[in-house]
This record gives structure tokens, C-alpha cells and sequence, in this order.
């Protein structure tokens, strides 16, 4: 049904335009109180909960930050069928991120590009909606991603992180250091050892013993990978999650016009796959095994996330098939998971 929906109608629809549609029809679910019914549908039937960062989620698969930019969907996503739920990426300060179009299906690939800019309402805003939301019985995990405000330079960055944190850390459940996306002029400097190592001690400060995660590039070399890596372990981080967007095109099926015409901006979906994997399992075989390490990066089937899971992941995140798949795609995950044997 959806595939076809899709077709027929979407993928006709700037997919800026189809996100906020499909998004409005998530943040529905709870207004009209069919969230109980929803998740009875949705959620594992066996167990598949995960206990990381000292907390329990109640499936491995979450939906990774990008896609509720603003905390406002969290309930009718958890509802879906997701454990969790990154919300973000948010700045201290609120802004409208790059002009549109900004947002690209590469469908061959079953790939988007995008060049949002961290267009979200602002990190207080953000934290306001999560604080409503922890009071909700069933709701999922909570992670609040945050980033570098576009008009703050980058040698201002820490002051600016500091401000995010503090508003966020009292209400998420988990906090993300993102410094990966290609979309912020600057912000991908900030995983050189030199800049990184007294961002992540401001925020680990300010975050005090709130869950911390620093979110990294699949476009850095192995051995970066390694020294971020040591880097975590060594200022007590809680985790890493691999990867982010890629600014790479190689190996796409989708036209060479239409890629052009995409422009910049950060690739993710299918072609990311092989290279978010390479990076979990430099990770899992560097880092202690109590180290959250979140897979993201061209998941879309329930194979998909064993693989992952078998490759050293805690916990695995998507978004881009959703796009492809549909508001039932978190569903078909759990459902395929309880069929899959666990890892040994």
C-alpha cells in the first residue's frame, strides 16, 4: 500500500513538503488518542530490550536525530514502534536553517541528500517539549542531539555547546555531541583531537552525569576514528554513534544529472551502508565492550539491524527508510527481529 502510495503521489511531492505531511500525521497519533492501539500493533512480541547508558530500551531500533527536529513528535514516533527517539539536532540559539530547496531523493539509491542547516526551534524550545513528554507513561527513551549555531564562529563554540547542554541535560534521557554534519560552515573541524578534547570537557562538565555521546563522520580515516575513539574513553564519554552523514558520491546508481542537480549537502540511505558498518567494527573492536556504540547508516530491514547488532552495535538508529518505507517500517523491524535468531 504504501510502496504504491508512494509512487503515485510522493515521490511527485518536494520531499520537504511530503516530510511535514507524513510528520503531521505522526504528531496526530497521540492527539487523537490512538496511541495504545497503535503500539499494540507495532511493538515486539518477544523480548528484544536493550539496557545501555543505564537505561532500558525496550527495542534496539530508534529513529536517529534529523527527523523530529523539535521534540514535537516524540509520542506518535514511539508509538510507531521506535525505542527511542533522538530529537535535534538543536542550537543554543533558534534558526531557520539554508534556504529551499534543501532536500533530495536519490531514489535508485534509495538515498536522500540534505542540506537542511540545523533548522530547528532552539535548544530551550526543544527541551520545554521533552521535559511534557518524560511525564507520559510508555513513552520512549529520549536523546537530545545538539549542534554549533550557524552565526556563532567556531573558536566559539564551547560557550555555544555549553548553552545546549544546559538546557537540555535536565530533561533527555541521553545527550549527543554532534560535530559530523557537512551542512554547518566549521562544524566538522571540531573532530580534530584539538578542538574536540575541550569541546567534549565543557559539555561532559555542564552534562555533569547525564549520558554522553559524541555523533562522528563516516568520512574520516580509520585512524581519526581511533584517536576520537581514545578520546571518549578518556574524558569518561558514554558512547559513540557511527556514523553521520557522508559528503561522498561514489557508487551511486541515481543519474549523474540528477545528482548535480542535488548540490552539496550530507548523503545518506543504502549507499551509506558498507561504510557505517566498516566504522562499527573499527569501533567495537577498539573500544571496551561497556561502551555505547549506536549504528547508524543505511539501515532499512530487519537484517539489517541484526547484522549490526552481531557486528558489536548496542543499539541502531535510521531514518532515511522511512522515506521508502513507510510509518510502518519500525514495525516490520521489531516484527522481523522476533523471527531472527539473537545473537549468540
Amino acid at each position: 500500500m504504501y510502496r504504491i502510495l508512494f509512487n503515485l503521489v510522493f515521490r511527485r511531492m518536494d520531499p520537504e513538503r511530503a516530510h511535514h505531511l507524513a510528520f503531521l500525521a505522526i504528531r496526530m497519533i497521540p492527539m487523537l488518542g490512538l496511541r495504545r492501539l497503535v503500539r499494540r500493533f507495532t511493538q515486539p512480541r518477544r523480548d528484544t530490550s536493550v539496557t545501555t547508558l543505564g537505561l532500558r530500551f525496550p527495542t534496539p531500533f530508534g529513529v536517529a536525530a534529523g527527523f523530529d527536529k523539535n521534540a514535537t513528535a516524540i509520542l506518535g514516533l514511539g508509538s510507531l514502534g521506535f525505542g527511542h527517539v533522538e530529537v535535534g539536532t538543536v542550537t543554543a540559539i533558534p534558526q531557520p536553517g539554508n534556504p529551499r530547496p534543501r532536500l533530495f531523493r536519490l531514489i535508485p539509491d534509495r538515498a536522500i541528500v540534505n542540506r537542511m542547516g540545523f533548522n530547528n526551534e532552539g535548544a530551550t524550545a526543544a527541551a520545554a517539549r521533552v521535559a511534557k513528554v518524560r511525564r507520559v507513561r510508555g513513552r520512549p527513551i529520549v536523546g537530545i542531539n545538539i549542534g554549533k549555531s550557524r552565526v556563532v564562529d567556531v573558536a566559539d563554540a564551547v560557550a555555544d555547546y555549553r548553552t545546549s547542554a544546559r538546557a537540555a541535560a535536565p530533561v533527555a534521557d541521553y545527550l549527543v555531541v554532534n560535530v559530523s554534519s557537512p551542512n554547518t560552515p566549521g562544524l566538522r573541524d571540531l573532530q580534530a583531537l584539538e578542538s574536540l578534547r575541550p569541546l567534549l570537557s565543557a559539555v561532559r562538565e555542564e552534562v555533569g552525569a547525564k549520558p554522553l555521546l559524541v555523533k562522528i563522520a563516516p568520512d574520516l580515516a580509520d585512524d581519526d576514528i581511533v584517536t576520537i575513539a581514545d578520546l571518549v574513553i578518556e574524558l569518561g564519554l558514554d558512547g559513540i554513534i557511527a556514523t553521520n552523514t557522508t559528503i561522498s558520491r561514489e557508487g551511486l546508481f541515481t543519474d549523474q544529472q540528477t545528482v548535480t542537480a542535488a548540490g552539496a549537502g550530507g548523503l545518506s540511505g543504502a549507499p551509506l551502508a558498507a561504510r557505517s558498518l566498516d566504522v562499527l567494527r573499527l569501533l567495537r573492536a577498539h573500544v571496551p565492550p561497556e561502551l555505547c556504540v549506536i549504528s547508524v547508516g543505511g539501515v532499512e530491514t530487519a537484517q539489517d539491524v541484526r547484522d549490526r547488532l552481531d557486528a558489536g552495535a548496542t543499539l541502531v538508529q535510521g531514518y532515511t527508510a522511512f522515506i521508502y518505507r513507510g510509518p510502518f517500517w519500525a514495525r516490520a523491524i521489531n516484527r522481523g527481529l522476533d523471527r531472527l535468531p539473537a545473537s549468540v
